[in-house]
């Protein structure tokens, strides 16, 4: 059985881009779970346990708040604290979901919807991290701290997980241009989709 890693950085600390280079390691990747569960306050642990046993990796939420509890339940495990400085971080969460709520950041932060909130996510965030830093300060084996937006990659993850660094580049994954890139492609398909069908729709009423 592999060791479990548990990716505990907050959501968009380039944690896509962590289970992409996880799973291409050989890991099993799970994450983000359970984001639209109104009871995952109630639930979580009892989920999560569960859902330990058949993958190998986690990431994303709601993996970062469980860290505590994940260490006592699985010993020997590997950590992951992915971090970017809280400026981007906050800019890049108020980009990707705006006034969106889930009960996931609920749960999180106290309050669903980043925009309006920025001070209050900001504080959670660092909170966060420091008590990661402080909770695993004697044991530098188990914690890796990773700052994959600022090109930290292979080179610190592979030998703390006791892999050979690959031949290829490390994954970057679900970035602001990309996520651009793929609505202008799906705009356009949807609008040569209904271009189609309306010239299907006037044809149908001339041949009748």
């Amino acid at each position: 059985m592999k060791t479990k890693v548990f990716g505990i950085g907050f959501h968009k600390t380039a944690t896509t881009s962590l289970a992409k280079a996880l799973s291409y390691l050989g890991y099993r990747v799970t994450g983000p779970n359970w984001v639209d569960n109104p009871n995952i306050g109630e639930e979580v642990y009892e989920m999560a346990f569960d859902l330990v046993s058949r993958f190998d990796a986690f990431q994303d939420n709601p993996w970062p708040i469980l860290y505590k509890e994940l260490d006592g339940k699985f010993p020997g495990s590997k950590f992951i604290l992915t971090l970017r400085p809280s400026e981007e971080w906050i800019r890049s969460v108020v980009n990707h979901f705006n006034e969106k709520e889930t009960p996931m950041r609920e749960w999180i932060y106290g309050i669903a919807r980043p925009k309006g909130n920025e001070d209050i996510y900001i504080a959670r965030y660092e909170r966060h991290n420091r008590e990661v830093l402080e909770y695993f300060k004697n044991r530098s084996e188990q914690l890796l701290v990773l700052n994959i937006t600022k090109s930290e990659g292979w080179e610190k993850l592979c030998p703390f997980l006791g892999k050979p660094i690959p031949a290829i580049g490390f994954p970057c994954a679900n970035t602001a241009p990309q996520r651009e890139k793929l609505r202008k492609r799906e705009s356009s398909w949807a609008w040569r989709t209904y271009r189609k069908l309306r010239r299907r729709a006037k044809w149908l009423v001339t041949v009748r």
